[in-house]
């Protein structure tokens, strides 16, 4: 009973996981390409934002690797599952799809409100990521910890580029109102959307890797 518990629970896990992984560097992807437009001359802040892009293909690799090994696809879980999915919904009252990157990106305001979303949320991945190291159900899967421990070492590089960035032209820290977005999103994942995943027997497995439909890199296209 217990066994198939953790399993379970793991495969939720790192279903999740998976999914925010993918959507996190392929939403850099764009913030990245703006970034590039807005400020060319910013190499050490593109430099930033690059290397916190390849950490999130990376993350995503070795969770693929992970599902590769037991012989199985992850569950489908959607947006709703997604932190800064979630959190874009919120403050920018769209989907990340449906957000003009580029139109965001060009406006101060934008682009200030956008790194206090993408900061807030990797810090917020942060401090899950120490709470799943001392998990009971996480801590006998020696790959799963291995990956936790990867991702804890690069996390912390990864919201210091937005807040360099909002330091270096006067913006503000996030307010109340902002970290309690981040509490709530995250509450809401942890106690209604994982616990009804987890008794819906009916989820269904992916039958493709979500990078199978990644778009081809501007370069390549040239190419």
């Amino acid at each position: 009973m217990l066994a198939a518990f953790r399993r379970r629970y793991l495969d939720l896990l790192g279903s999740i996981y998976i999914y925010n992984e993918h959507r996190g560097y392929t939403s850099i992807d764009r913030v990245l390409e703006a970034v590039k437009a807005r400020e060319p001359g910013n190499t050490q802040l593109i430099a930033d934002i690059e290397k916190h892009r390849a950490d999130e293909r990376k993350h995503y690799v070795m969770f693929k690797r992970w599902f590769e090994l037991q012989g199985k696809m992850p569950l489908q879980v959607d947006r709703t599952c997604g932190h800064i999915d979630r959190f874009v919904e919120i403050v920018f009252r769209r989907t990340i799809d449906e957000l003009d990157t580029n139109k965001i990106i060009a406006e101060d305001d934008g682009f200030e409100k956008l790194c206090r979303v993408i900061s807030l949320t990797e810090q917020r991945g942060m401090k899950q990521v120490e709470i799943l190291l001392k998990h009971p159900l996480v801590r006998d899967d020696k790959t799963l910890i291995k990956i936790f421990k990867i991702i804890e070492k690069d996390e912390p590089s990864h919201w210091a580029p937005y807040d360099g960035w909002l330091k270096a032209n006067g913006k503000r820290d996030p307010k109340w109102w902002e970290r309690a977005i981040d509490t709530f999103i995250h509450s809401e994942l942890l106690f209604l959307k994982l616990p009804a995943l987890f008794l819906n027997p009916w989820v269904k497995r992916r039958t493709d890797w979500q990078d199978e439909h990644d778009p081809v890199p501007l370069v390549a296209q040239a190419a």
